[in-house]
């Protein structure tokens, strides 16, 4: 779709919430979770195709991990997989890819995904990471995508969005909202301008923003249909 889309997916979990189908040494990024003879990595990069072609995807992972990767996407470029010296969770991990990335592409535009989300709207995936893709491709931003809530939910953050930006669906933040008490939880659906932020929901940067990630945070509402 577009020559400078880079795509990080994230597969250094250890599934822990998911046992005991998932284990340490083989988490459920890994599973046929679904029975559909596709494991979770293997369908995350199936909807990332149609947006970035698998020689431009990036996968971060735990040493032990790396056989496995390369067995259930083969096609993937070997320095493409990249081993995390420490797991440091979710920040580290991106900042580390894109630093690999930006030596060989330093005006790459990023997709950043966890490996282990079920997504069964698959169109309207890819339609939402294509419009915020389109938007970070010329500025000094970061796009994360919220979930207009369908019910009150106390186990999820929240972002609060502010004013519209000149693009459509897409609104400056206001504030990150950490897991509220059911109350606080009724209000902000109330409210209307709060969408659900859970870390199954990518996110895209503009490589020129990657080093300092300062500047105007802006993200998409993205429809309900986009089930995880």
């Amino acid at each position: 779709m577009y020559n400078n889309i880079q795509s990080i997916i994230m597969a250094g979990g250890v599934g822990s919430r998911f046992w005991p189908m998932s284990t340490p040494d083989y988490p459920k990024q890994f599973i046929d979770v679904m029975g559909v003879g596709r494991s979770l990595i293997q369908l995350t990069v199936d909807r990332l195709k149609p947006i970035c072609p698998v020689e431009n995807m990036w996968v971060v992972t735990n040493e032990k991990y790396i056989s496995i990767v390369k067995e259930q996407i083969p096609d993937m470029p070997v320095d493409n997989i990249l081993s995390e010296p420490e797991a440091r969770n979710t920040a580290p991990c991106i900042a580390y890819a894109c630093w690999k990335i930006q030596k060989k592409h330093p005006d790459a535009n990023i997709v950043v995904t966890p490996s282990d989300a079920l997504v069964i709207n698959t169109t309207e995936y890819q339609r939402v990471l294509s419009k915020a893709l389109s938007y970070t491709s010329d500025k000094k931003a970061i796009v994360t995508i919220g979930i207009k809530p369908s019910r009150s939910e106390t186990g999820y953050g929240y972002i609060a969005a502010a004013e519209p930006t000149s693009v459509d669906e897409i609104y400056k933040v206001e504030a990150f909202k950490e897991k509220p008490n059911l109350e606080t939880a009724e209000q902000y659906l109330a409210a209307g301008n709060y969408y659900v932020s859970i870390r199954s929901t990518p996110y895209c940067i503009s490589q020129n923003n990657v080093v300092t990630l300062h500047g105007g945070i802006i993200f998409l509402i993205l429809k309900q249909e986009y089930e995880v």
